[in-house]
């Protein structure tokens, strides 16, 4: 989801091509050898990096939520006190589908491989993801002040639902392109927002 023009630390490589063969094969299915082969290491060698496959996962489950988090804070900070609520929710949307395009096999990861976590590891992960859910339930619902705050959660939760649909549209290449995929996203995120806060008959369908 980042911006970053710089090369990727071998941490980092490490854990690109972890999310990947994790993704592919499952956790269980990809041994510490493979994993140094896809960055040019020894097994042993990756574990000057890491203690474990369960440290990795760890830090990819825990890292992402965290990375969207603070994303999300970074956005809003830097629009301002002032933008209005339909801009801001645009920039989370954006942000978003960034990562749901970027990070699909970390959604693959999230889905099969959370309850793997120890239990403190979990719990971050919950947390960090309870806290992102609610900034875009306070920008939803100053954008849409008569939706109920129960139904903009549902809303959220549910645009999170269709934004993490990346992994099911097909292998990388036989995707449209990034950009009209993107904008499909976009239209059907913002119009599923629209369609909660009922701004297309002026009635919210959930009062």
């Amino acid at each position: 989801m980042a911006t970053r023009t710089d090369a990727p630390t071998r941490r980092e490589q490490i854990l690109k091509e972890a999310a990947r063969l994790f993704a592919e094969r499952g956790f269980h299915g990809v041994g510490v050898d493979e994993i140094g082969a896809a960055v040019g290491i020894s097994g042993p060698g990756l574990y000057r990096h890491f203690p474990g496959k369960d440290a990795m996962l760890a830090e990819l489950l825990v890292g992402i939520s965290g990375r969207l988090l603070t994303g999300a804070k970074h956005r809003v900070a830097e629009a301002g006190a002032d933008c209005p609520p339909e801009r801001l929710l645009d920039a989370l949307i954006e942000g978003h589908i960034d990562f749901a395009l970027d990070d699909r096999p970390l959604i693959t990861l999230h889905d099969r491989e959370l309850d793997r976590l120890r239990d403190s590891d979990r719990k971050l992960v919950r947390q960090l993801q309870r806290q992102y859910v609610e900034l875009w339930v306070t920008v939803v619902r100053d954008l849409y002040p008569a939706l109920p705050e129960p139904a903009a959660r549902s809303a959220v939760h549910s645009v999170f639902g269709l934004l993490n649909s990346t992994p099911h549209l097909g292998r990388r290449g036989s995707l449209p392109g990034r950009s009209t995929t993107a904008e499909l996203l976009r239209r059907m995120a913002k119009g599923a927002f629209e369609a909660a806060g009922g701004s297309i008959d002026g009635e919210a369908p959930f009062g």
